[in-house]
């Protein structure tokens, strides 16, 4: 699965307000369930869900990317959100720096290799400096959601 075929508009946050890791899971996944992406009643198992595997090991990535994801039985499809931090997240990242664009992602238990694939995907994507500039400077989830469904030059 690639960005745009997960991330609607309506599931980026051009203004995260978290400043740790932590909040910044809750404010992502109670995006997906304003959006409806995600049953309310499932928020608290998808959150311990990627809370957990967020402290096997920290998803920041480096490069000002945090990609918290987890496997789950709450959703029968992949589903992600996109959040933006003009002052950057505290997400003990690999290389020690703040991290700017956070995307959360979903997976259906035991879809692996889907897992493995997106997480593939979504990485490769952001490693793109021109892209992610470009994401870091749009003007809101509209120009952001334009951005990540644009095919990959």
């Amino acid at each position: 699965m690639t960005l745009s075929e997960i991330v609607g508009a309506e599931h980026i946050v051009p203004e995260l307000k978290a400043s740790d890791r932590w909040a910044a899971i809750d404010e992502l996944v109670d995006k997906l369930v304003s959006s409806g992406a995600v049953d309310a009643s499932h928020c608290d198992s998808i959150i311990d869900a990627v809370k957990k595997r967020e402290k096997s090991m920290s998803t920041g990535i480096g490069f000002g990317i945090g990609i918290p994801h987890a496997a789950t039985d709450s959703i029968n499809s992949v589903v992600g959100a996109l959040g933006r931090s003009r002052v950057g997240i505290d997400f003990e990242a690999l290389d020690n720096q703040p991290v700017n664009l956070v995307v959360l992602f979903l997976v259906p238990q035991g879809q692996f290799q889907k897992h493995l694939n997106t997480l593939a995907n979504i990485a490769k994507l952001l490693h793109n400096r021109e892209f992610r500039e470009s994401i870091e400077n749009a003007p809101d989830a509209e120009a952001i959601q334009r951005i990540i469904g644009k095919p990959a030059e």
